[in-house]
């Protein structure tokens, strides 16, 4: 079987009746597995039906392996690994272990999970540096030949990862352009929005750092869409840096969205005709009318969905006027040139496909003859003349128009109209259509020259900035949680409760005013007790929760009940409880993962993964960039603006 990552290479590693998953259906429910439990239950299911590898990490960690087939033929074929991680360290190392991730967008205060793990699909690159097929297989039966860590390896085709409370990362998707020669990006981002979707993931969050051809994507789909690039899979704002919020951040895109294309045009002309004539090259092109910065972004990303990727097209007309009639290309071609005369005379204004009609009729008589070619003529190249159509939104009336591109186009031939072919005045490429976008993008929204720092235009620095400082998008997947019960119990009647739980050492008001931990559908029999809901919160938990694997839940908040007492009829079905517990080890509930007090001029107060720096004096964290400090310089002694005015004030004393 030719596999893309070659592992049939390996002798050792061939294995006669390993089950083969179609790559496009992976991740849908029943493929592999009926995916009707909580997300650590579907976890559980999914690996059984993979095939358990050995050596792939270090000690403690289990992986599994999932052939998946991209297509037939010719032969393709992806390796999926899911490794699962234990978190084993000490109370005094569990902090270095704290997510980073979870504290870059904002999940800082969720405990540290017992499990993480990790879906990858290597490349073939990834493969190579790692196995000599030679030397090491997956099956060598010594455990310490061989062995390596998949996870901590670069250049995965894609690499997400979940903790075990249901909520992940999507780490790097790496498509075409970027190292995989195989899978494009979107068919990556499809396989991974499945397989959340089927395990029933809570949030996932991602660092959009996207790039395209030096083109940030989260700048140009924010421009043409409102979103970025992955805001097609449902990725909204999760957080922004430097201080950015959602509202600034909605408000930058539309500032951006909305600025006219006219008086773009008019200010950069004087400077840049390339502009100009891009901006005619694609208002010719278009059906409609684009007035804003967003709509050509937008009308120009979506022609480039729809071209070949060798061919071309008539860059000021998508179709060329229909020839096969019952009309001989000469009359076609006459009645076409009565028509453009009519419109010409209209001074270049929208008329009613009637009044053109009637006005073509005083020079040819033949009706069918009119209405085939009005019928065929729009938004169709004529002499140095676009024939423009469209529906009144307001009479519900076809018109048309006449739009002088001479100017656009000026060293192109007129457009023969013949039976048997047509010559195009200009034809757009994939690669020319491109180039004009990153051109634009360059000299409009990265490289502003002093000509767009005044007036209207002094705000394309400003939300550019703001756009390309919002990275961290989220997508959530299920609401607070499923409320599908685990999947042990889905075979009797049961009662479903979300729970979550808050330690006995807290101040119970302040306790409750704090992010509590996700909350868990515990799921129990309709005949349970209040004794073996606390039993199942608590096994709940500790399975999910490091800092809670001793933890032992006492009472429930503003609920008085014995344990004796049934369950249904005290409470109602999904009903939310909050449970008071203690540790043996008396860990408090928060984590902690942060290392000191962010407090940035930008508004910042929490770590966003920006280059931080800390007072020397007072210890407070600030962004080097809000402090006006390069990169690539590291001061020897920093002192916080509020610190230096009271050294400044101390040392004026007498």
């Amino acid at each position: 079987m030719s596999s893309y990552l070659d592992l049939g290479g390996c002798r050792k590693r061939r294995r006669g009746g390993e089950r083969v998953f179609k790559f496009k259906t992976f991740g849908e429910n029943g493929c592999p597995v009926e995916f009707d439990g909580s997300f650590r239950d579907n976890v559980k299911a999914i690996v059984e039906y993979g095939h358990l590898e050995i050596n792939l990490c270090d000690n403690g960690v289990f992986s599994w392996s999932f052939q998946l087939e991209v297509h037939r033929h010719p032969p393709l074929h992806v390796v999926l690994f899911i490794v699962e991680e234990q978190i084993q360290a000490s109370s005094s190392s569990s902090i270095n272990l704290h997510c980073k991730h979870c504290q870059y967008v904002g999940w800082g205060h969720h405990m540290m999970c017992n499990k993480k793990y990790h879906f990858l699909l290597p490349s073939k690159d990834t493969v190579a540096a790692c196995f000599n097929c030679d030397e090491t297989s997956f099956d060598d039966p010594n455990p310490e030949k061989g062995k390596f860590n998949l996870v901590e390896l670069k250049g995965h085709i894609m690499h997400g990862v979940f903790h075990s409370n249901g909520f992940g990362h999507l780490l790097c998707v790496n498509g075409m352009e970027m190292g995989s020669d195989q899978l494009a990006g979107y068919q990556i981002m499809e396989f991974w929005d499945r397989l959340c979707t089927g395990l029933q993931a809570r949030k996932v969050s991602l660092n959009d750092t996207s790039k395209k051809r030096g083109m940030e994507l989260r700048l140009l789909y924010g421009v043409a869409y409102g979103h970025p690039w992955f805001g097609r899979w449902g990725y909204k704002f999760g957080r922004g840096c430097y201080g950015v919020n959602q509202p600034i951040y909605q408000k930058a895109i539309e500032a951006i969205q909305g600025i006219p294309l006219c008086l773009l045009n008019h200010h950069l002309s004087i400077s840049n005709n390339d502009i100009s004539v891009i901006f005619s090259r694609y208002q010719a092109l278009s059906d409609h009318s684009m007035v804003t910065l967003g709509d050509l972004f937008h009308f120009m990303l979506e022609l480039r969905s729809r071209l070949p990727k060798e061919n071309s097209i008539d860059s000021c007309n998508p179709s060329t006027v229909e020839t096969n009639c019952r009309w001989s290309p000469k009359r076609v071609e006459a009645a076409t040139r009565v028509i453009v005369e009519a419109l010409k005379k209209a001074e270049f204004r929208w008329v009613s496909r009637q009044e053109v009609r009637d006005a073509a009729r005083a020079y040819i008589g033949d009706t069918g003859l009119l209405d085939f070619v009005l019928k065929s003529l729009g938004n169709h190249i004529v002499g140095n003349y676009l024939v423009r159509r469209c529906l009144n939104p307001v009479t519900k009336v076809l018109e048309y128009c006449l739009e002088d591109i001479s100017t656009v186009f000026p060293n192109s031939e007129a457009l023969i109209i013949n039976n048997s072919k047509a010559k195009p005045r200009c034809k757009i490429t994939k690669v020319q259509l491109m180039k004009d976008i990153a051109y634009l993008y360059r000299h409009i929204l990265k490289d502003q020259k002093a000509t767009l720092s005044t007036g209207v235009f002094s705000a394309i620095p400003m939300a550019t900035r703001i756009i390309l400082d919002t990275k961290f998008l989220v997508k959530e997947y299920t609401e607070e949680l499923s409320m599908k019960g685990n999947s042990n119990c889905s075979n009797e009647r049961t009662f479903k409760l979300l729970c979550t739980v808050i330690s006995r050492s807290d101040e119970i008001d302040e306790a409750l005013k704090k992010p509590l931990p996700p909350y868990e559908c515990v799921c129990l029999k309709e005949n349970a007790t209040f004794d073996e809901l606390k039993q199942e919160v608590e096994k709940n938990f500790r399975e999910v929760y490091w800092r809670l694997r001793n933890f032992v839940v006492e009472t429930i908040v503003n609920l008085s009940v014995k344990g004796s007492d049934l369950v249904m009829g005290s409470v109602e079905m999904g009903q939310k409880l909050v449970f008071i517990g203690s540790n043996e080890d008396q860990i408090g509930m928060d984590d902690g993962g942060g290392s000191g007090i962010v407090d940035c001029l930008c508004g910042a107060k929490e770590d966003d993964g920006e280059r931080l720096i800390s007072c020397d004096i007072c210890e407070v964290w600030q962004h080097t960039r809000c402090v006006r400090i390069p990169n690539n310089e590291i001061p020897q002694v920093f002192l916080c603006k509020q610190c230096e005015e009271k050294i400044v004030f101390l040392s004026s004393l007498p």
